[in-house]
């Protein structure tokens, strides 16, 4: 499974970053582009250890079950697949501003490889090895990329 700790994977999601405009047309949900990046940022910190929201209810009853199906190599994240209340990003933002933060917690954590990840356990799916981290926020990075058609 692609992850950021591969260097041309982090390539690949700083080209298809580039490709946002302030603009650029959502698909599905109700984010724009710039708060669809600052969502992505906050998503990444819940990786380095920087955001640590208390585990979800519903993940600790379903979260081991879901699991699975969600870290599928072949099976990107569905639409509209819900998130992190945290996480959520509903106020205007500035894209090159935005897109200028995510690029650099990137960068941070692929630079701080496995040893840099977060032992605090995800919201939803609980307890992840720093591999497992990696592979997620690059199916989170994919799954906004592809809502813009990016």
């Amino acid at each position: 499974m692609k992850n950021l700790f591969e260097p041309a994977t982090v390539e690949e999601i700083k080209e298809r970053m580039s490709h946002l405009r302030p603009d650029s047309e959502r698909l599905w949900g109700k984010m724009n582009a710039s708060q669809a990046v600052a969502h992505c940022t906050r998503g990444m910190e819940l990786a380095t250890g920087d955001r640590r929201p208390p585990r979800m209810p519903v993940g600790r009853v379903i979260g081991w079950i879901i699991k699975p199906i969600a870290f599928k190599e072949s099976e990107p994240m569905r639409r509209n697949s819900p998130t992190v209340p945290e996480l959520i990003v509903d106020d205007e933002r500035d894209l090159a501003v935005e897109r200028e933060q995510l690029n650099r917690i990137i960068d941070r954590f692929a630079a701080a490889g496995p040893e840099g990840c977060t032992s605090h356990p995800h919201s939803f799916f609980g307890k992840l090895t720093p591999e497992e981290w990696s592979a997620w926020m690059y199916k989170h990075l994919d799954h906004h990329l592809r809502q813009f058609g990016a």
